[in-house]
């Protein structure tokens, strides 16, 4: 059935001509198949209510053997309206064969049959060669262009039925092969006209909603156009309102400029008699000023170079770091190699023991066996005198006693050449011995110069410190003569400001006993009460009198006071001329 549905569906597919969608039988007959030939001898697994037999879970398994399989499991878990495992499964088929990747996902399936044995029977048809065999007529299916939507079907509660009448050819379907082209242009036609109304209907409603969108913006755009012209109206009174008092504020400048040109005139030369005293001062401040900057600059230039006698230090006790880590490594690969060839010396030293042991072994079997021959010989003797009869065996016993002499001579031999190269080794091994002290010996004078060298670096550094803490000293000397260099500058500035203040001061108190003269000052009796608060003048209201304007007010309404550097005391103002007010005593005298 499986190699029936893929035949029937490419050739279809080949004679239809255009792109497959979800409702055309032959493709649903083709994955209702594929879902019967993947469940076919799957392992029935037990879930908490029921048995569960799907085929989500080699599915998935997919994911793990094939990298590019990941988007397809990522999307079918994130579909929404898919509640169980052979939805997700059913979702699976069809993307993949929107991919035209489904014999390639299945073959990698296939190849791992370890893995497929945890949820198939030994008889099921993937782990079987069909299965290889139907995963080789999937590739065939890649020659179709299939557009399915997954995201809007109900793929949890389909039912999967084979029609096999599909398959079966009669001559009805012969005959009516024209009719059937005939309505396969005519549907064509419909979709055509059908997708063309749906695009026009999406650009439709697009539109409208443009629409309104522009509507909205429209009105919003004609209300702050309305806002605008407003503020834009109260923005023109405002500035023709600055306008006018920016042409009255000139003309009380320029007015006020013509009167203050007669004082600058006489201020200037009050101005330049004092300047000659600040410029004495100032002369000596700056010469002070430059001999600081002198002692700055050159305690500037011995930092630089301490600096840079420091940097030179940092490096020279760099390198010496590294060159003695460099010696204090290849002094413990020494030792190790020293310790090394001490273990083979004693190794040599205990076998050269075991072979004089069996040397001095050998030696009393062989004078255990020169006396058993002196013994054998005198036996022979006797038997020689005793026996003549038994000649023949004499003549076998000393050919078996010439066998074991020429035996016992080959191994004396081979022990004495055994003894010979022990002897060189042992020779070998001495002089290794003289090597390996006389190159400690070098070792240990260079490990003494190293020592002397870090001694005279400690000596150094100890010298760099001591510069280091010098240099602090310095550091605070300068920040000492800094901040005193500034305290003059600050005290200068405030003793030139309080000095123009001063003579400010002095220049209004002239001008306004300048205005007193030729003034008639009014009777005690006549001012009772106060111009600006209008209370009656009593022992706690006193009078004050301005000069310039001529008018009286009381202590509390004259509270705008300055200070002058003549009188210990502040002075009172008038509110409205700002001329010094005086305190009237009980007589008419000011």
């Amino acid at each position: 059935m499986a190699k029936l549905s893929i035949k029937g569906l490419i050739e279809s597919a080949l004679s239809f001509g255009r792109t497959l969608d979800s409702d055309y039988p032959p493709l649903q007959q083709f994955f209702v198949v594929m879902e019967h030939c993947l469940k076919h001898g799957l392992k029935v697994r037990k879930s908490f209510l029921s048995y569960n037999k799907t085929i989500w879970g080699p599915l998935e398994l997919v994911e793990k053997l094939y990298p590019e399989a990941e988007e397809i499991a990522a999307s079918v878990r994130d579909l929404p309206g898919l509640k169980t495992p052979l939805g997700r499964a059913r979702a699976w088929l069809r993307l993949a064969l929107m991919q035209k990747k489904m014999a390639d996902y299945l073959r990698c399936l296939i190849i791992q049959r370890e893995l497929l044995s945890e949820f198939y029977e030994y008889h099921a048809l993937m782990m079987e060669e069909e299965g290889a065999v139907i995963v080789g007529l999937l590739v065939g299916l890649n020659v179709i262009d299939a557009n399915l939507c997954v995201k809007g079907e109900d793929l949890d509660s389909q039912v999967g039925v084979i029609d096999f009448s599909m398959y079966l050819k009669s001559d009805d379907d012969i005959g009516g092969k024209e009719r059937n082209e005939q309505i396969a242009a005519i549907l064509d036609q419909k979709n055509y006209v059908e997708e063309l109304n749906r695009q026009l209907n999406s650009t439709v409603s697009s539109l409208h909603a443009r629409v309104d969108s522009l509507e909205k913006s429209n009105t919003k755009l004609i209300e702050e156009l309305a806002i605008a012209k407003n503020n834009i109206i109260k923005l023109q009174e405002e500035n023709h309102q600055l306008r006018s008092e920016n042409t009255l504020i000139l003309m009380k400048t320029q007015h006020h400029l013509e009167v203050t040109k007669v004082d600058v005139e006489a201020e200037l030369q009050t101005y330049k008699h004092s300047r000659q005293g600040l410029d004495e001062m100032y002369n000596e401040a700056r010469r002070q000023l430059r001999e600081e900057s002198q002692l700055r600059q050159d305690m500037e230039n011995e930092l630089v170079v301490q600096v840079s006698m420091k940097h030179e230090i940092e490096l020279a006790m760099k390198l010496l770091e590294k060159d003695i880590h460099e010696k204090q490594d290849t002094l413990i690969g020494l030792r190790q190699q020293l310790d090394e060839v001490k273990a083979i010396n004693m190794e040599m030293y205990q076998k050269l023991q075991v072979s004089d042991d069996a040397m001095k072994e050998k030696n009393e079997i062989i004078g255990r066996l020169e006396d058993k021959t002196n013994q054998i010989n005198a036996t022979m003797k006797q038997l020689e005198q005793r026996l003549q009869q038994a000649e023949k065996a004499q003549l076998d016993a000393e050919n078996e006693d010439k066998k074991l002499k020429q035996e016992y001579v080959n191994k004396s031999e081979s022990l004495q050449k055994e003894f010979s190269q022990k002897e060189k080794q042992l020779l070998q091994l001495e002089t290794d011995l003289k090597i390996e002290k006389e190159w400690r010996q070098t070792l240990q004078d260079d490990l003494q110069k190293e020592k002397e060298t870090v001694s005279h670096l400690r000596i150094e550094t100890q010298e760099i410190i001591n510069l280091k803490k010098e240099f602090i000293k310095l550091q605070e000397k300068n920040r000492q003569l800094k901040r005193i260099c500034q305290d003059q500058e600050a005290a200068l500035q405030e003793l030139a400001s309080k000095l123009s203040e001063s003579k400010l001061k002095i220049e209004d108190i002239k001008e306004a006993n300048k205005a007193l003269q030729g003034q008639v000052w009014l009777k005690d009796k006549e001012a009772t009460h106060c111009k600006l608060c209008e209370k009656e003048f009593s022992l706690s209201k006193r009078k004050h009198h301005c000069r310039n304007c001529g008018e009286i007010f009381c202590n509390a309404c004259s509270d705008n006071e300055l200070p002058l550097p003549s009188s210990p005391k502040p002075v009172r103002v008038c509110d409205s001329c700002h001329a010094i007010l005086i305190q009237r005593c009980s007589s008419n005298v000011p």
